[in-house]
């Protein structure tokens, strides 16, 4: 038991700080633009909307590519290793080109779309002229942080999102000064473009990569590429009813004024601090998991049990203390007195939803590394068509309202996946019966 939640705290922390270090770059770059007026707020505000939704995109290869890199190093197989990085980079070859040439020449219809015609509108179209034929090098980053994640290093991957991060505090201040909105799209570009050169380098040192770029693959690069996208595109999905219930809850909560939406938003801003780490958990659980895919279902209990301890410790504290910490959290961001108490109740009431979603998030590691996540898909999709009609109903009792329809909604996604872990479970100590059985 200890040496799986050993292995959990190694593989996750590394994660978590990588996940902060994403966040802490796009709220620099926030800051400096802010100084542009509210218009380029807007805009880059957008821009950074649309990369969140793009990443759902990247989650087909980076997250695929990550469990079956898993899977071929947990099996010792450098052939499988050597097709699953191939495949990979055969999904973002695909994929890549639709989404920079699609979204460049759409650039302006899709600012329009959210914007409309204010004067935000050029500077979103100035922005995405630039941040997104550089997709192509933050969909080539997420990838190669897959590939290393997979071989079970998550500290380079840490190291790169800090650099990226640290190049971005640097460049902001004189590319935004000399060029304004499209200053800011070029730093973030310019820095990760750096931080992936040093990836690719990474890569090339990895000895289990090097090992297994030296043998044939175990599998043509078109079935390579299915398998990506059979084993990737279920962790997109989840990903994209996730981001697409958020949004839809905050149009629940803006029934309730502009006060509530601002407390709303401010507090789960905070809540990413959190959540980031039950996300962490996650990943570090998917590549344990996979790691030890041969050990049965007693080595995936044994691994859920472990990851829902650490998770639900790290949200555990998490959660007094932002019930604790709440009224300088809220002063901290400037919020004016009646937002600020909105903001303090509902970071007192959503500890009991932060401890279900942190199991929930950590068992869901669990079944990505054990190719269920199909299974999680569904579950996720149950969550979300209970969450946002029940937050519907309960947004009369106000913000506290939305936290108990967040937290009933996340016990039902627990008690089913429970459900079907131990489903998962007897099934395969019945197979093992009946292998033992035939031997």
């Amino acid at each position: 038991m200890n040496a799986h939640r050993n292995q959990l705290i190694s593989l996750a922390h590394p994660v978590y700080f990588s996940l902060l270090a994403s966040v802490a770059a796009g709220i620099i770059n926030t800051v400096w633009v802010s100084r542009l007026g509210g218009p380029a707020v807007a805009a880059v505000a957008v821009a950074t909307n649309t990369e969140n939704v793009l990443l759902g995109v990247a989650l087909v290869f980076g997250s695929g590519t990550t469990v079956l890199v898993a899977h071929a190093r947990g099996a010792r197989d450098p052939g499988a290793m050597r097709a699953a990085v191939r495949g990979g980079w055969a999904v973002w070859a695909l994929v890549t080109p639709v989404v920079v040439v699609g979204g460049f020449l759409g650039r302006e219809p899709l600012a329009r779309l959210v914007l409309g015609d204010g004067a935000a509108l050029p500077l979103a179209v100035q922005y995405f002229a630039i941040s997104l034929p550089g997709v192509a090098v933050f969909f080539a980053q997420t990838l190669v942080d897959g590939i290393l994640k997979g071989a079970g290093d998550t500290r380079t991957p840490m190291r790169l999102a800090l650099l990226a991060g640290g190049l971005i505090l640097v460049c902001d201040p004189f590319l935004i000064q000399a060029y304004g909105v499209p200053g800011a799209a070029a730093s973030t570009v310019l820095c990760r473009s750096v931080a992936l050169a040093v990836g690719l380098a990474a890569l090339r040192r990895n000895r289990l990569l090097r090992a297994a770029a030296e043998v044939p693959p175990a599998e043509p690069v078109t079935d390579a590429l299915r398998r990506t996208l059979r084993t990737g595109l279920p962790m997109s999905a989840d990903f994209t009813v996730r981001q697409a219930g958020a949004l839809a809850l905050v149009a629940i909560v803006a029934r309730l004024g502009v006060t509530a939406v601002a407390a709303y938003s401010i507090a789960y801003k905070v809540l990413y601090v959190a959540t980031m780490g039950c996300y962490a958990v996650r990943q570090a659980a998917a590549i344990h998991t996979a790691h030890l895919l041969g050990g049965g279902a007693d080595a995936r209990s044994a691994i859920g049990r472990q990851a829902v301890l650490v998770a639900g410790a790290f949200a555990l504290a998490a959660a007094v203390l932002l019930g604790v910490t709440a009224p300088w959290i809220m002063a901290a961001f400037g919020a004016g007195d009646d937002v600020a108490r909105a903001g303090v109740l509902f970071l007192r009431c959503v500890g009991p939803y932060l401890l279900l979603m942190a199991c929930f998030i950590a068992l869901g590691g669990v079944f990505e590394g054990s190719g269920g996540a199909p299974v999680l898909l569904r579950v996720t999709v149950l969550g979300t068509a209970v969450q946002l009609p029940l937050a519907y109903a309960l947004s009369g009792l106000g913000l506290p309202g939305v936290c108990l329809a967040l937290g009933s909604a996340m016990a039902v996604q627990c008690a089913a996946v429970l459900v079907l872990l131990r489903r998962r479970t007897r099934r395969q100590d019945g197979s093992d019966v009946s292998l033992a059985r035939v031997a």
